[in-house]
């Protein structure tokens, strides 16, 4: 199985996810510190047999880039515009209301903090061109250590 990771870089803090395309599924999905991207990176790929990795082009991108020269295989950056404005809609999608909670607006919820490993998603899918489904034992994990 050949993986791909996303990652929605940030000043402070990346949302990553770890998805496989053949299976449309997202396996990973966390967000961590930016100076820890390096090694998280590096630990990823001794676990995983990962065959590219796509960055928003954002800001910071460059920086990340930098910090993954390791990594030998594809690094491609990609458009991100709106994908922290798009993540909170698909936050939605993956985590619907149930029960009461439905009679409720949207905008009064305090959205979860991994809205950047939803960024990252979002930056996969368009990527491929695909909608990814999660894993079901998927853990969102935010690692700010």
């Amino acid at each position: 199985m050949t993986r791909i990771i996303s990652i929605d870089p940030g000043k402070n803090k990346c949302g990553i996810v770890v998805a496989e395309t053949s299976e449309k599924k997202v396996f990973k999905a966390t967000i961590i510190k930016s100076e820890l991207i390096q090694e998280y990176v590096r630990n990823l790929i001794n676990f995983e047999e990962i065959s590219k990795i796509i960055i928003g082009n954002g800001t910071t991108s460059r920086n990340i880039i930098k910090k993954l020269n390791f990594f030998k295989k594809d690094i491609i950056t990609f458009d991100e515009k709106n994908t922290t404005y798009r993540a909170k809609a698909r936050y939605f999608e993956l985590f619907p209301i149930s029960g009461w909670k439905f009679l409720i607006p949207r905008e009064v919820f305090i959205l979860n903090k991994n809205l950047d490993a939803i960024s990252a998603l979002i930056i996969l899918e368009d990527y491929c061109k695909l909608k990814f489904t999660f894993n079901q034992h998927i853990d969102f994990k935010t690692w700010l250590k």
